[in-house]
């Protein structure tokens, strides 16, 4: 028996009407997996997690004395339901711009308004009160606040 006569070269041999038994190719999955697994770890240590975080608003207290009132003041006092009193008197918030108008009238440029709100009460209410004093050319602006006690 020869070489040419080996079983395992005739095996490989080719011939034109005769179809090959060489195995189909497998992917082999692990490898892939370890290279996903490297670039995941990668890209987690990499990035840099930015944290959105609301606000930390720290309120001020008041620890000192009255100022002495040679203006004249004018309190909007802004209730937690989103009502308005200027001065006392309730009015609506389609008119409070109106309203401090007419006690803005002589156009005194001392006068302060005081806006007294409750802790509880809307931005939005607040920020309404802020925007009939500029409608009335009112620009001296306090909020009031308590003492701790």
């Amino acid at each position: 028996m020869s070489w040419l006569d080996s079983p395992s070269k005739q095996r490989n041999s080719f011939s034109l009407g005769r179809i090959s038994d060489s195995p189909e190719p497998e992917i082999n999955l692990i490898p892939f997996i370890d290279v996903l697994l490297v670039v995941l770890i990668f890209l987690m240590i990499s990035t840099t997690f930015t944290r959105y975080q609301e606000l930390a608003i720290t309120l001020p207290t008041a620890n000192g004395n009255e100022a002495q009132a040679e203006s004249k003041q004018i309190h909007i006092a802004v209730s937690r339901d989103g009502r308005f009193a200027i001065n006392g008197k309730v009015t609506d918030s389609s008119q409070l711009s109106n309203a401090l108008s007419q006690l803005n009238a002589n156009g005194s440029a001392n006068s302060q308004v005081n806006i007294d709100a409750d802790a509880k009460a809307p931005h939005q209410s607040v920020m309404t009160a802020l925007e009939a004093a500029r409608d009335a050319n009112l620009s001296n602006i306090v909020f009031s606040s308590q003492t701790k006690k």
